[in-house]
């Protein structure tokens, strides 16, 4: 089953997601930067700080903690050095750190460093600087996981639709070379079944397709600005989550039966949806 992971700094969230099988709990520091190249864009941002590591720390037990850091940068008069950053995380109670848009093995190198065996490490691959550094990168000591950020590096590349790198060979490429250095990995995110832009069904199917263990749930499978009411968020949850994992099941089957035909027909129906998602241009905004 996919490592399904969910961001949020509220405590009482936490606990719901946990409870209805969320594998990971998701802590986001990440804001250098990211106001710039997603401008206008109606994407995830946000700006947690250590105390919310130590609330969720407190209230989840099976769950495991991530912590998602700034990109690498020195101290300045704005904000502590990335090596500060990842200690406070540490400190504060995390059990993965996640490193975003670096663009060098140098940088993945000093994260490493930093982290020096207390927390695991997944590198969140996306950019196209990365990418054409991914053999140096994967040849470091000390990367546990990684994952593929398609949305920044749909930027990068300047494609209009951030899944379009599902279908063009970019995050087929990557995941091969993940699996050939035995790294577990993942991609993207995923929204409840039957919702998103393009339809979750499908783009669950293909993380089977490609071998992947990891996926983020997206703001869409709970947006929790949609609910006033805690207990609507945890029936949200138990049966969001429940529906992904009935499912799963049936890919895994697939994959077991070496079904080439039905992941085949299911990246036909992923061809498609995108390309009526770029028809209506309802893209990166």
């Amino acid at each position: 089953m996919l490592k399904l992971m969910y961001i949020t700094n509220r405590a009482d969230v936490a606990i719901a997601a946990e409870n209805a099988g969320v594998d990971r709990i998701f802590v986001d520091f990440e804001y250098i930067g990211k106001d710039e190249r997603q401008h206008g864009m109606n994407t995830v941002k946000n700006h947690h700080v250590p105390a919310d590591v130590r609330a969720i720390r407190n209230v989840i037990s099976r769950s495991e903690l991530l912590v998602r850091v700034n990109p690498i940068h020195d101290a300045s008069d704005l904000f502590s050095s990335s090596e500060e950053e990842i200690d406070a995380a540490i400190e504060n109670g995390a059990d993965i750190i996640m490193l975003p848009f670096f663009k060098s093995a140098e940088e993945v190198r000093r994260c490493i460093r930093s982290i020096d065996g207390r927390a695991k490490f997944i590198p969140l691959l996306e950019t196209p600087e990365a990418v054409d550094a991914v053999d140096e990168i994967l040849a470091l000591d000390g990367i546990d996981e990684i994952h593929i950020g398609i949305n920044d590096l749909s930027l990068g590349y300047h494609r209009k639709f951030m899944f379009e790198l599902l279908i063009d060979g970019t995050v087929e490429k990557l995941c091969n070379k993940f699996s050939e250095k035995g790294i577990p990995y993942g991609f993207g995110g995923i929204a409840s079944l039957g919702h998103g832009l393009v339809p979750a069904e499908y783009i669950i199917a293909r993380h089977y397709q490609l071998g992947s263990s990891l996926a983020i749930l997206s703001r869409s499978f709970c947006n929790i600005q949609d609910y006033t009411d805690l207990n609507e968020i945890r029936i949200v949850f138990q049966n969001g989550i429940k529906d992904i994992r009935r499912f799963e099941k049936e890919c895994q089957m697939h994959v077991d039966r070496k079904d080439e035909l039905y992941f085949s027909n299911n990246l036909d129906n992923l061809q498609k949806a995108i390309a009526h998602v770029l028809q209506q241009g309802a893209v990166n905004k």
